[in-house]
């Protein structure tokens, strides 16, 4: 069984047991201004693990279902002996990363929290997209799929915008680098993996 399922599952039994429950709800999301003040920087993890609704969980579920599988395959080429291991520590570090970010923009506002695993979702896709950068991405508003790279593009620059605009109660912040850690992780460890992606992506403008 995929490690990503696994992840999908205990991911759904915790938002789940925290809906039904506000105090573990209040304990365990992410809230920058505790952990700041409170040294709770396990709340950098399990805020994470939270949704404000089904839909919220059903919508970052299914990018995980879909992207989690296919990127543990990808993983082999980079991690040959450990797979698995490597993209539970890769989940788990996305988390981290994204809820870092928030951190440091939010440590010192009291009025500020966020729910949800959408920046780790998100280093899955990237990480993804660096592997297969025309991997097709559907949207429910557009018709046909999306090259990743492209997404990719137009994901990140709505995510800076919308985090600099502020006002519509979504971590746009942990998005974004989410996103950002997702497609440097496996970078670090395989730079020729740079190489491979424009390769792909001019090897897709060339077909045309």
């Amino acid at each position: 069984m995929p490690v990503s399922y696994i992840i999908l599952g205990f991911t759904v039994l915790i938002s789940m047991w925290a809906l039904s429950d506000h105090h573990i709800f209040e304990k365990l999301k992410h809230w920058p201004y505790a952990e700041s003040r409170r040294g709770e920087q396990y709340r950098w993890l399990t805020g994470g693990l939270l949704h404000g609704d089904f839909t919220h969980l059903l919508f970052n579920m299914m990018t995980l279902f879909f992207f989690g599988p296919l990127l543990e395959q990808c993983f082999k080429q980079v991690f040959p002996e450990a797979p698995m291991f490597m993209f539970l520590l890769f989940y788990v570090l996305s988390i981290i990363a994204a809820s870092s970010a928030t951190y440091i923009k939010h440590k010192d506002n009291p009025h500020f929290s966020s729910i949800g695993s959408s920046g780790a979702t998100a280093a899955v896709l990237f990480a993804c997209i660096l592997f297969i950068p025309t991997i097709g991405i559907g949207m429910f508003f557009i018709p046909l799929p999306i090259p990743g790279f492209i997404f990719g593009i137009l994901y990140l620059w709505y995510s800076s915008y919308a985090a600099n605009r502020g006002g519509d109660n979504i971590d746009h912040t942990a998005h974004f680098y989410g996103a950002l850690f997702g497609f440097l992780f496996p970078f670090v460890f395989k730079p020729t993996l740079l190489l491979s992606f424009f390769s792909q992506i001019m090897d897709w403008f060339g077909s045309f």
